[in-house]
């Protein structure tokens, strides 16, 4: 068998000119290969390491380059933006639904890891080593592994530094400088980074009746934005009971179903695709269309283009994630 560096230089390689349905095949021959249902590594994303584990729909994106000496570990829904590099000697852990920004690096010479439901954003920067004058010029050398816990948002152009580990529940924000110990539920900020408040106090209480707003204005931006400004759409009628537009020729309805609703009735046989977007977890609903099922995090699964758009905007925005029911 040929060596590591020669199996290397052949995944990279695989990864640049081949078509993603044969990377996960292809990959096989160089590294060893585990990929759930629905991963995928997208056209020119080139991936190396020795052992490569990718979660159900977790996606490595275009013109992203990882190679690592370690091994490539990402959960389910994870997700690796375009136009990144990763690289180093060690390993890169990326939980559940976490997420790396487009145009960030990764220095993994020391273990990087990144939890479960946590974020990089674009143009971050990891770095576990910092060295370049002659150590032994007595100049410093410092390696260490960074650990970003779960529900971490590190907004764009975060630094973090060798040796950095930040505690679940956390905020960093853009351009923040961080290094050493961020305790669990911290908000901070500056260069270099300083706690200045708390997720307890950043975070709104939110009870049924705020999320059905909360859900309102969601939908008020996608009529804004998802429609009229992604997709040429103009909706024939956008109120509190509902959107009713047209798009590629077919009908749909969007309907808000508030927290309070015991019942909700049939919508006309007019041949529209109704979406429900639904704030009560146990509720009946009509046997036709399509339920986002906003407390318990599940939507019908469909491949229908405005379901799929709708569910896109409001993770890209709103942070609202569904899994398929």
């Amino acid at each position: 068998m040929a060596t590591w560096p020669a199996r290397k230089v052949l995944a990279l390689a695989i990864g640049i000119v081949c078509p993603p349905a044969l990377k996960p095949w292809l990959l096989g021959w160089c590294c060893q290969i585990d990929t759930g249902p629905g991963a995928r590594i997208g056209w020119l994303a080139a991936v190396a390491a020795k052992r490569i584990r990718l979660g159900p729909r977790a996606a490595i994106q275009p013109f992203t380059i990882i190679s690592l000496d370690g091994d490539l570990t990402m959960g389910a829904d994870a997700e690796i933006s375009s136009f990144n590099l990763v690289y180093g000697s060690s390993s890169l852990e990326i939980g559940d639904d976490a997420y790396v920004g487009p145009q960030s690096l990764i220095n993994a010479d020391e273990p990087v890891r990144l939890g479960t439901l946590s974020a990089l954003g674009a143009r971050s920067v990891v770095y576990t080593h910092g060295s370049f004058l002659p150590y032994t010029e007595g100049y410093v050398s410092r390696r260490a592994p960074v650990d970003v816990g779960s529900r971490v948002h590190c907004a764009a152009g975060v630094f973090l530094h060798p040796g950095t580990r930040i505690g679940e529940e956390s905020f960093v924000s853009s351009r923040s400088v961080v290094s050493g110990e961020v305790a669990a539920g911290s908000v901070v900020r500056g260069n270099p980074a300083e706690v200045i408040g708390s997720m307890d106090g950043l975070r709104r209480k939110m009870s049924p009746a705020r999320v059905d707003l909360a859900l309102r204005r969601i939908l008020d931006d996608y009529v804004e934005t998802g429609l009229r400004r992604e997709l040429d759409v103009e909706p024939a009628s956008s109120n509190a009971d509902g959107i009713v537009f047209e798009h590629r020729r077919r009908r749909y309805r969007i309907v808000p179903v508030p927290s309070d609703a015991d019942r909700v009735s049939a919508p006309p046989d007019d041949g529209r695709l109704t979406v429900w977007v639904v704030n009560r977890r146990e509720l009946v609903l009509p046997a036709a269309g399509v339920v986002f099922n906003v407390p318990a995090g599940v939507v019908t699964a469909s491949r229908d283009p405005i379901v799929r758009s709708l569910r896109r905007f409001m993770l890209r925005y709103y942070g609202v994630r569904f899994k398929d029911s």
